[in-house]
């Protein structure tokens, strides 16, 4: 008879159903593992930043997200155009470029254009050779470049 207000014992397992119990004793060493793989990368592609290309602010879908900014898949041809930057050299300074999206609205591109501005006259481009090109920093930029950056937010009311 069973005694207490306990639940009637009524488990239907297989035979040898703890051979297929799944542990999570490996979570804390998968922890450590992701973090020193992510310093290692910092490492290896500084100075560029560890959250990828620039990318732009849009608009979320629906109802229910719509008031919420997020980062699109990368800026509009127009956008591109507006700041000044061709759309051949945006990949190749960090920037995401989505020939497929338009812009639909005319804020939209302004605080995008805007984005693409700052973010063009905080770069520095360090020369390939010794020699400098049109494109690249001066000398004295270089010297007194920026420690690499970490994570980008984005925010409701910042471009």
């Amino acid at each position: 008879m069973v005694k207490h207000n306990n639940v009637v014992p009524n488990g239907h397992f297989k035979k040898h159903w703890q051979n297929f119990v799944k542990t999570w004793f490996n979570q804390p060493a998968r922890k450590t593992r992701r973090r020193i793989a992510r310093q290692k990368k910092a490492v290896k592609i500084f100075p560029r930043p560890t959250s990828g290309p620039l990318r732009p602010i849009v608009q979320c879908q629906t109802l229910k997200y719509n008031m919420k900014p997020r980062a699109g898949r990368g800026f509009t041809l127009e956008e591109l155009k507006a700041a000044g930057i061709p759309k051949k050299l945006a990949p190749t300074i960090g920037i995401a470029v989505d020939h497929r999206r338009k812009n639909r609205s005319l804020e939209g591109l302004q605080a995008n254009v805007q984005r693409l501005k700052t973010y063009k006259a905080k770069l520095v481009i360090f020369p390939r050779s010794k020699i400098f090109k049109s494109g690249d920093s001066s000398p004295e930029e270089l010297k007194h470049s920026p420690l690499q950056v970490q994570v980008r937010h984005i925010h409701a009311n910042c471009p």
